[in-house]
């Protein structure tokens, strides 16, 4: 395509989840001609089986420890019982509602949605599903991620958690692989709503580059709330009984017999099939889409974000990545993402917050550091008669008195994280979270009084 050709499309986006809506909705915005393609559902990952349907099923699975806590408070439940499809069947409603407005969204700034697989052809052409071939200045690749699913005999009968939304009914004793926090979110769920969890993770350790403090805490509640661990273990096969029941053979710990078996033991780049060797993109170590800091490939007028990019596997970050690109290729001004202090959140039960640096990670890089704790039982629980303990941390550089991290866990702490996460990404020290007068009687309040 020459330079006098500018194609059918100034942007053609393959991936319509939220880096991609993003990107072409801006574009379409700065007055670019462009198209997306989907072969699922517009909205991707974090709306159709990911953070948006999972944060509603921890919402679901709250009410279980505050129907029992409201005794306490003077309210009389009579009754405590849970059904599973009527909360699976207005979560997928809602999701199938929001996807509704994410197409809308980008038929408003006249974007053209195929609801189809879309290829590389060329480092300038997409070949459609339907036979037609399309041209465009730029493509952007936005084609996220899927569960990891390993090679073991009989993996045919687990589950990913793309799967997790749509269960018929809800296994009474369900088998979880993996300790980072999609392997901890679901654990806390499916605990509430009264299954027997048990989770078998291969190394020793949960939640890998969060705060040791944190992570133990983790442990010990879910510990005390009944959630089983298997620690240094690894599947050897899995049978399904005549039953419908799974027998788990396993390596490092006994076997187990469980309803179900829930992989979440990382996500893997979707590069495959896309064409990508045609036009010639190069691929990273683990099949990642290898990007600069504005989001370009080695081919020119290829671009990828998010998740298929592998850089921070976070929705808001791959909506930046996606804001960014729009803007610097399209608008009037270019800039970058920046990466550091990304705020993050493990909503286990109870949820885990975090920004900046953990203390091992400061006392690497800075050297000589202080750390502020906190140590408390909240409020309600202290009135519910719950024993479970919050923890608030503050990592502090002992040269310059900038807190560098923040981590919580606790009720709540994600939505208490999100402001303080500007405190941390402003630089601001010690001494300003000291001079702010606390909001009380709030947990939130335990931030500015650390000493």
């Amino acid at each position: 395509m020459s330079a006098e050709e500018p194609g059918d499309y100034d942007l053609f986006v393959i991936g319509a989840g939220s880096g991609g809506v993003r990107a072409a909705r801006i574009a379409a915005a700065h007055g670019a001609t462009v198209a997306v393609a989907e072969e699922h559902k517009v909205g991707g990952t974090c709306v159709i089986r990911g953070c948006v349907p999972k944060k509603l099923l921890v919402y679901g699975a709250h009410f279980a420890e505050d129907l029992e806590d409201a005794a306490m408070f003077g309210w009389d439940v009579p009754e405590k019982r849970f059904d599973w499809p009527v909360l699976r069947d207005n979560v997928l409603a809602e999701v199938g509602r929001l996807e509704g407005l994410y197409e809308q969204t980008l038929g408003n700034h006249d974007v053209e949605i195929f609801h189809e697989r879309a290829v590389l052809t060329g480092p300038d052409s997409i070949q459609l599903a339907s036979g037609r071939t399309v041209t465009a200045g730029k493509i952007l690749i936005a084609t996220g991620a899927r569960p990891f699913m390993p090679e073991v005999e009989g993996i045919e009968h687990a589950i990913s958690s793309n799967e997790v939304f749509h269960l018929e009914k809800m296994p009474m004793r369900i088998v979880i692989a993996g300790g980072g926090y999609i392997a901890n979110e679901f654990a806390g769920i499916f605990h509430q709503f009264g299954a027997h969890v048990v989770v078998v993770n291969r190394g020793d350790a949960l939640l890998r580059g969060y705060d040791e403090q944190m992570r133990d805490r983790l442990l010990q509640i879910s510990m005390t709330k009944g959630i089983e661990f298997r620690f240094n273990s690894t599947f050897d096969r899995i049978e399904k009984k005549a039953d419908g029941a799974l027998r788990l053979a396993m390596s490092g710990c006994d076997d187990i017999e469980a309803d179900a078996l829930l992989f979440a033991t990382g996500r893997i780049p979707n590069v495959e099939g896309l064409g990508l060797d045609l036009a010639g993109v190069k691929l990273g170590a683990k099949g990642e889409i290898k990007v600069d800091a504005n989001s370009r490939t080695n081919v020119s007028s290829i671009f990828a974000v998010g998740d298929v990019t592998d850089r921070i596997q976070l929705t808001p970050v791959a909506i930046r990545e996606g804001h960014a690109f729009a803007d610097s290729q399209f608008g009037d001004h270019a800039w970058h993402v920046d990466y550091d202090n990304v705020p993050n959140a493990v909503f286990s039960h109870p949820p885990i917050a975090a920004v900046g640096m953990t203390e091992s990670e400061a006392k690497n890089k800075l050297g000589q550091v202080r750390t502020y704790t906190s140590d408390f039982r909240p409020m309600k629980n202290v009135l519910a008669g719950r024993n479970e303990r919050s923890l608030y941390k503050l990592v502090v550089d002992a040269a310059t008195d900038v807190v560098v991290g923040i981590h919580m866990i606790g009720p709540d702490a994600p939505e208490i994280l999100q402001a303080a996460a500007i405190a941390v990404k402003a630089g601001l020290k010690k001494p300003d979270f000291d001079n702010t007068i606390a909001l009380h009687p709030t947990m939130s309040e335990e931030l500015v009084l650390m000493r």
